[in-house]
Order: structure tokens, then C-alpha cells, then sequence
């Protein structure tokens, strides 16, 4: 469940709308800065305290004004989170339509959903909400077409040693100390399942076997 939340947006509307549909969600603890050296400065300071933080939703695109900042971009917030706190479930919320920068953030960022900003963006949010919280990957109705579309998938180390270990017979549930062993981050079993669900998404599948088998007639494994 979803109990502390915090929003990194620049747009006061946006924040405050924002922050108002994860308190109006049931999220018991939310907060909201500006500026992305904030949020990273809170992130660390909630793992400090031993409270971390269980989701970051940030935009991409964050404007320049008077206050100089380390740390000018979402996606460059997101690579510092990551770094401290891999475990940390993310939402972009954003207006940007870069299908290729959108799945760069899936495939190499680790980020579990993405909301265009634009028309019905307020429904889609409250979906990211709800998948995000049953460790589900989410996309905006129009990303994940533009990704179907796409049709492709660049496999990570991580991607190869999890589908290597589900051809190998090891339990999904076993796959974390593999991973551990051979010091491959994330390692998390919720992040096991957020890329095995984000593989079958753009690929078509339903079945773990069958991205097993797709996997092998590559010969990725």
C-alpha cells in the first residue's frame, strides 16, 4: 500500500492537483516540492530517518528560474533516486512524447508508470495509482500504443539474467539472490515483475514461457 508519497512538480496548479488526487487516493502522507535538488535532498533525508519514501511522482521538464539547481531534469532525478533508493516506485507525469526517451526510462530507469499530460490525464493518473500500488506497470493509453507499435524491446543485463534464470527452472521468487550474486541492481522481486510485465507489454505476451521462448529463438539465451 501507498503511504508516503512525495510529488517533485514546478507548476503550482499541477502540484496542488496532483497532490490533491494521491491524498484523495488514501496515501496518508504526501508532500510536494519544486525543484528536483529538493526532492532528492528529501529522498535521502526519509532513508536518513528510516521512512523512505514508497513512490516519487515527477515530471520531466522542469523550468529555470533565479534559484540555481544541481539538477535540472526528471530523468536526472530519477537516475540520482535510483542510485540511493533502487526499490522506489515512480510515476512520470508529463507532456512529453518522446517514445524513445519514454522507453529509455522503462528499460534502463526502472520507472514503474507514465502519464501524458493532456486529455483525460486526471482518469489515467488515478490507473497509474492503482497499478503502481499492485506493483503493475502502467502507460497512458496513448504511450502504450505508441509503444505496441513500436514493437521492440532492448534487453538489459538485467532482462537477460532474469528470463536466463526462468529458462534455467529457478522460481521467480529465487531470481533476487542470483542477482544479489552477481551484484546486478535492481534486485528486488518487485522489480523482477515490473520487467517481466514491461517485456510482455511491448511484445505481445501473456505468459512468462512464451517470453522465454521468444528469448531463445533470438538467441538472447
Amino acid at each position: 500500500m501507498l503511504k508516503k508519497v512525495l510529488i517533485a512538480e514546478d507548476h503550482e496548479v499541477a502540484n496542488l492537483s496532483v497532490h490533491k488526487t494521491v491524498k484523495e487516493f488514501g496515501v496518508s502522507e504526501a508532500k510536494y516540492v519544486y525543484y528536483c535538488d529538493d526532492a532528492l535532498t528529501w529522498i535521502k533525508n526519509a532513508i536518513r530517518d528510516g521512512a523512505p519514501y514508497d513512490l516519487l511522482i515527477t515530471d520531466l521538464i522542469f523550468e529555470d528560474d533565479i534559484i540555481p539547481q544541481k539538477i535540472t531534469h526528471g530523468k536526472d532525478l530519477i537516475k540520482a533516486v535510483k542510485e540511493i533508493q533502487p526499490e522506489l516506485k515512480i510515476i512520470v507525469f508529463s507532456s512529453v512524447d518522446r517514445i524513445s526517451m519514454i522507453e529509455d526510462l522503462f528499460r534502463n530507469y526502472q520507472i514503474d508508470a507514465y502519464v501524458r499530460k493532456a486529455r483525460h490525464d486526471g482518469e489515467h493518473f488515478r490507473d497509474a495509482l492503482k497499478a503502481v500500488e499492485s506493483n503493475k506497470i502502467y502507460q497512458s493509453p496513448d504511450i502504450r500504443l505508441a509503444l505496441r507499435s513500436n514493437n521492440s524491446h532492448e534487453f538489459t543485463v538485467l532482462d537477460i539474467q532474469i528470463i536466463s534464470s526462468l529458462s534455467n527452472g529457478v522460481l521467480q521468487k529465487n531470481i533476487p539472490y542470483i542477482l544479489q550474486e552477481k551484484n546486478i541492481k535492481p534486485s528486488g522481486l518487485s522489480s523482477i515483475e515490473k520487467r517481466l510485465n514491461l517485456m510482455k507489454e511491448v511484445l505481445g505476451f501473456t505468459k512468462n514461457e512464451q517470453l522465454v521462448v521468444y528469448c531463445k529463438d533470438k538467441g538472447l539465451i
